[in-house]
């Protein structure tokens, strides 16, 4: 099959890569579309040393797996492939188990090719309402809702989002539809027009903020939430970045402010905000690419001004 890899040193495509073939309790995916995301680009400058293929969001539907009735479904999927034993999962935080997997991040190969394995537990069916190229966005818009799993949102909050990429963008139509008053910053006109074509209101952003969220993707991204939230206020930080920067914490300390770390979020109110038609995602979408140009997409996604660039497979 074909899979884009990654070797440490350069992105290419591979024409003769084996299909995988899933243990029990895994399901086989031929994978529709894929989208290229903030950590897709941070892999290839060496964030966590991975080498495989990469690809996280993605829509497909079940060519194999030990469940009959989930073969020919459309599905997306989590990416955290937990051990479900050990204290951690027990306690319901799969997504922290110390042995995890995570697909197309650590030690598993991801959805930038025909085929992917997944655990089958971590599929979602996909409702029919939702097109391929709104469902591969339920990764990236989990991980906005996960932010209302963290902190309360609700009307009143002033809340600030730092960053105008394809996160952000999410992120902030969660918090809006949550009823907070809300202010995206970015330094990308284009980016921020879109923006405010979806009703989204953009910076600058005066200081006193109740909450703050960078999706910025760049080590300034805390420094800057320091500087505009207010004290005793909360700061959700969405950013990865390979590599390591300095930072005066000192104005965290001062301001006894909340820093919260915010990963991967539920699946379900992502699909169902989706399927509701509550989240728009197409004005997100810059560029399709064949999987044969899956080179040429990564070029085109690291371009300044550009959104979302997804990968077609053609499954």
């Amino acid at each position: 099959m074909r899979a884009l890899r990654w070797d440490g040193i350069r992105l290419a495509l591979a024409r003769d890569v084996p299909e995988p073939e899933p243990a029990p309790r895994e399901a086989l995916v031929r994978v529709h579309l894929a989208g290229i995301c903030r950590t897709d680009l941070e892999i290839t400058r060496g964030y966590l040393g991975f080498r495989g293929t990469p690809g996280h969001e993605w829509v497909g539907h079940v060519v194999a797996a030990e469940e009959a009735d989930l073969v020919g479904a459309r599905v997306v999927g989590e990416i955290n492939f937990a051990c479900g034993v050990c204290p951690t999962c027990v306690a319901g935080l799969g997504r922290h188990c110390p042995a995890r997997r995570v697909l197309g991040i650590v030690g598993a190969d991801g959805a930038f090719a025909d085929l992917v394995v997944l655990p089958a537990r971590n599929l979602h069916r996909v409702p029919d309402s939702v097109p391929d190229r709104a469902a591969v966005f339920v990764e990236p818009l989990a991980a906005a809702f996960e932010v209302l799993e963290q902190v309360p949102v609700g009307p009143g909050v002033r809340a600030v989002v730092l960053g105008d990429g394809k996160l952000g963008v999410l992120v902030a139509q969660v918090l809006v539809g949550a009823g907070a008053g809300v202010v995206l910053v970015g330094h990308h006109a284009e980016k921020l027009a879109r923006a405010r074509r979806l009703g989204i209101a953009t910076g600058p952003a005066g200081a006193g903020a109740d909450l703050v969220v960078d999706a910025t993707g760049a080590p300034g991204g805390l420094a800057a939430a320091l500087a505009l939230v207010r004290p005793r206020g909360t700061i959700v930080l969405k950013t990865t970045v390979a590599g390591e920067h300095r930072l005066d914490l000192a104005p965290a300390v001062i301001n006894e402010v909340t820093v919260v770390g915010s990963r991967c979020g539920p699946f379900a109110p992502a699909l169902a905000a989706l399927a509701g038609g509550r989240i728009a995602v197409a004005p997100l979408v810059d560029a399709v690419y064949p999987l044969d140009d899956a080179v040429g997409a990564f070029t085109r996604a690291a371009e300044p001004g550009v959104l979302k660039v997804l990968i077609e497979a053609g499954g």
